[in-house]
């Protein structure tokens, strides 16, 4: 029971992670439409594994790795801004309608491995999921009496990866229902609108960083 409720707290973790409508869920999504849902769930996992490598540092107690993020979180945002904004202009100027949805193809334009490796960098280089993973373990870490040992925090940090997981399956599940009934018009305005947002989320970031030195 008692590590039960340590994978149940982890996927809570993982759910309130994962759920809020951010930018990678906004990029997962207008992968699921572009290239279905495969390739929407895989962008979605790298986002899952991501959340588990700041679950990890969390639960594990690795305070120096903690400190060194923490120690960069502006070179951090910095490149994590960067990147939003430039995922928000490829998307916003991407053909309205790719070649595989055309052919019902599920791969998309890009490869899963590169689906999977931008939406992980993107979720790494946000030093704000390490605090919210810090507040979440102190909130949610008495559920089931805390995690008072290694293989303890494991089982924590298996939940969040499973919680965040279980989110963007259902996600792209959902969404690749209609994958295959876009048109050329409705792909150039989820284009359009994900892209712009996307964009302004980096610019967000970016303005920010902007402020402190001011």
């Amino acid at each position: 029971m008692h590590y039960l409720l340590l994978v149940i707290s982890g996927i809570i973790m993982g759910l309130i992670a994962a759920v809020p409508i951010g930018p990678v869920n906004l990029i997962c999504i207008r992968r699921s439409f572009a290239f279905g849902p495969v390739n929407g769930f895989v962008s979605g996992l790298g986002a899952a594994l991501g959340d588990g490598v700041f679950a990890a540092i969390t639960g594990l107690g690795l305070t120096w790795v903690a400190q060194l993020i923490e120690g960069y979180a502006t070179i951090i945002e910095l490149i994590g801004g960067a990147m939003l904004v430039v995922f928000g202009y490829r998307a916003f100027w991407a053909q309205a309608l790719p070649r595989e949805v055309e052919e019902g193809a599920d791969k998309g334009g890009a490869t899963l491995v590169s689906a999977i490796a931008s939406t992980f960098a993107l979720t790494i280089t946000n030093p704000a999921t390490l605090l919210a993973f810090t507040a979440m373990f102190a909130g949610l870490g008495g559920l089931a009496g805390g995690a008072g040992s290694y293989s303890d925090a494991a089982f924590v940090v298996a939940g969040v990866v499973g919680g965040s997981t279980g989110w963007w399956l259902v996600l792209t599940s959902v969404i690749g229902l209609f994958h295959t009934r876009i048109d050329a018009g409705a792909m150039r305005l989820i284009n359009r609108i994900s892209g712009a947002l996307v964009a302004l989320f980096g610019l967000a970031v970016l303005g920010n960083l902007a402020v402190k030195f001011l």
